[in-house]
């Protein structure tokens, strides 16, 4: 059952999830994290409010601060009783968390608070245990510090987990949005059983307003279906009979585009749906981690070293130094260690990438590689593949011909034999053709030892005679005569902007078949909106020459590279980052996976609902090119976020170690533990919040 199989984790666990990219390290840098944050309960923070409140307002420090007198019998005792009972329930959480870290050889920002809580509790204890002992020691506890700084920390990582769990709320909803309950066909009549009860094969109901619970074809029934939350696409698509349908998607209500009942047989259920495998993917994503998020992550693991250098840096200056009393040099060290926050910088990236990661997915754009997702932003050339890409993958026939001293009768002979051929071909051209048989009526007769030959076209045997398909190429290789009258028509054909495949017979040319291209409804847009942003725009095809430079010239693209065979087109990608460019491959996944491989970022386009396309490290599960624009401007987006966290988080610390140290004690301006622990959680939730402000645009 997806709902229970297919969990969305929380947003921590994937921020410390090991990365699934085989170019990033394997490891988390705060293996204990995520726990402190499942730890830190409501009933914990109601602890920690309950016994700080006292804890500081029966602190003799703040009471003389503040000119108050509230002493009665054993009143002394308030705050270094709340201070020790929080240092051993919340405080523990800490603890433990700094154990693991350093169990891992992970130190990071659980190590250095618990190093601090213990410095400050064992130097209460000692100077609280040594003066009711009635030893004359002059220096002054730390109880109420304590317990402020345990409070702090405990808020602010609650507020923190509640801020960075909001990441994935939209990718949980997914699952939730699905109908526990089921209506089916059985025995003529409708009845309702649990989702997880649905076989392969059932026949479903699907209601007009009610989602669609599993993939499958409609069998029944004609509406519109709104799939905004699987490809990105805002307006709702026509499902006829005969349709395929992915759960997750609504039947829509709207009368104007036509509504209605479907009745839909099972393909897939549960973790084989389409949605399971998005959703799948996109937690795949968030795992996995960038090259910059890596570099973030060393550098906040180094962090640990430097504050912890610089605590005994403070002890031993101020020590040297030789006019501070010992309580106030060891409040600066604690002050040290809390105040730095190398959290904030571990945060920086990650929660970004997460952020981005579902937004992306929301709007039809499912990364599997980060790296990938983040070079988009630098990119400088985009390489569009033409067919199934910048036109739409279904071929319009334009019309056959006999060639001169051909031995048929006629056209529907002609492509009779040519569809006998490419029935199981898998090219455009090959179903255009099948499909104009069909539309003619004419008998398609079975073909045997079907081959594929690459550059060329494909051949069969059809009654002992060998029957080949394919473009020029296919003369060329074969050195197939052909008369000029025939040369001439088919170069008109291609100076027209048509695919001309020629049908041979025992190496005789019988005729040709013409198809045409048909545009994307957005192509033209998506080229004239990437040029004036000052991107190279440029066109990869294995078609004729003709073809190609006729449907770049429709478009607007000037740079055209025609009759590329498929295991070329890397090359082509190649030779394009040579200059150092940064290139966007975008092609079908068919037989562009060496290009899509090669290209900076590889751009699965039109691939609906199979993400199962590993060459791509970006994958569009419509297929509109305007969204290689939502691509670009998301990644920019993104970059640019995880550039103003990782410079404040880096400022930061910069600013924040030496002023904790008491760099500045002589201009009277000194930092209290609490107050460190404050500005050490303001740092972080200063990054989460940047991050969220990427959902608003």
């Amino acid at each position: 059952m997806l709902g229970n199989k297919i969990s969305v984790m929380s947003q921590h666990e994937h921020l410390q999830a090991p990365m699934s990219d085989p170019a990033a390290d394997n490891t988390s840098t705060q293996p204990s994290h995520n726990q402190s944050h499942q730890q830190i309960s409501v009933a914990k923070l109601r602890l920690t409010t309950s016994l700080t409140v006292p804890a500081v307002l029966f602190s003799p420090t703040l009471q003389s601060i503040f000119g108050l007198s509230w002493v009665f019998s054993g009143s002394e005792l308030i705050s270094p009783v709340a201070a020790i009972i929080l240092f051993f329930t919340v405080g523990q959480t800490f603890l433990r968390g700094g154990f693991v870290e350093l169990r891992h050889g992970k130190p990071g920002m659980m190590a250095l608070i618990a190093l601090a809580l213990v410095v400050a509790f064992g130097y209460s204890i000692f100077i609280s245990t040594g003066q009711w002992l009635g030893f004359e020691f002059q220096g002054m506890d730390f109880w109420w510090e304590l317990a402020t700084l345990i409070a702090i920390m405990a808020w602010g990582h609650f507020i923190e987990a509640r801020s960075v769990a909001a990441a994935n709320k939209s990718l949980s909803s997914l699952a939730e949005m699905l109908p526990n309950e089921v209506e089916i066909f059985r025995d003529g009549e409708v009845v309702k059983i649990s989702r997880a009860e649905v076989l392969v094969g059932d026949l479903v109901l699907v209601r007009p307003g009610s989602v669609v619970p599993v993939d499958g074809l409609v069998v029944e029934g004609n509406s519109s279906v709104d799939e905004a939350l699987i490809t990105g696409e805002s307006n709702p698509v026509s499902k006829p009979e005969g349709s395929f349908v992915v759960a997750g998607s609504i039947n829509s209500v709207n009368h104007t585009l036509g509504q209605g009942s479907l009745t839909v047989r099972v393909l897939r259920t549960g973790e084989s749906t389409s949605l399971a495998a998005i959703m799948q993917l996109v937690e795949k994503a968030k795992a996995a981690k960038s090259k910059t998020q890596v570099l973030a992550d060393r550098a906040a693991g180094w962090l640990f070293y430097i504050a912890l250098l610089s605590a005994l840096a403070t002890l031993a200056g101020w020590l040297i130094a030789g006019n501070q009393s010992l309580d106030f040099i060891l409040e600066r060290v604690v002050t040290v260690l809390v105040i730095a926050c190398p959290h904030a910088l571990g945060l920086a990236i990650p929660l970004v990438s997460a952020i981005s990661v579902s937004k992306a997915a929301k709007s039809g754009l499912l990364i599997r590689n980060r790296s990938a997702f983040e070079q988009a932003a630098k990119a400088d050339v985009v390489i569009f593949d033409k067919t199934g890409t910048l036109t739409t993958a279904k071929r319009a026939f334009v019309g056959a011909r006999l060639a001169y001293g051909s031995e048929l009768m006629s056209t529907d002979e002609l492509i009779a034999l040519a569809a006998s051929v490419e029935l199981t071909a898998e090219h455009s051209i090959a179903k255009c053709i099948v499909d104009q048989a069909h539309k003619l009526k004419v008998t398609i007769p079975k073909s045997t030892d079907f081959r594929a030959i690459p550059g060329q076209g494909v051949t069969a045997v059809l009654g002992g005679q060998t029957i080949s398909v394919g473009g020029p190429a296919l003369l060329t290789a074969r050195n197939i005569p052909i008369y000029v009258d025939d040369v001439v028509r088919a170069d008109a054909a291609h100076q027209a902007g048509l695919s001309v495949v020629f049908v041979v017979r025992n190496g005789e040319l019988l005729g040709s078949i013409e198809v045409g291209d048909t545009l994307r409804e957005t192509a033209k847009a998506a080229v004239y909106e990437l040029q004036l942003r000052r991107k190279r725009v440029v066109m990869l095809t294995g078609d004729a020459t003709g073809v190609a430079e006729s449907v770049a010239k429709e478009l607007g693209i000037t740079e055209v590279f025609a009759e590329v065979l498929p295991h070329r087109k890397a090359e082509v990608v190649r030779k394009l980052q040579v200059d150092g460019s940064k290139v966007i491959m975008v092609g079908d996944g068919i037989n562009d996976a060496p290009a899509l491989a090669q290209a900076n970022v590889g751009v699965a386009i039109g691939a609906g609902t199979n993400v199962a396309i590993e060459s791509a490290g970006i994958v569009l599960s419509s297929d509109d090119p305007v969204k290689i624009l939502d691509l670009i401007q998301q990644s920019r987006e993104s970059v640019a976020k995880m550039k103003q966290n990782l410079f404040w988080a880096v400022g930061y610390n910069v600013l924040a170690i030496p002023l904790a140290g008491g760099a500045l004690v002589g201009a009277g301006l000194t930092l209290t533990p609490a107050l460190g622990a404050l500005l050490m959680s303001i740092s972080t939730l200063v990054v989460a919040a940047n991050a969220q402000l990427l959902r608003r645009r």
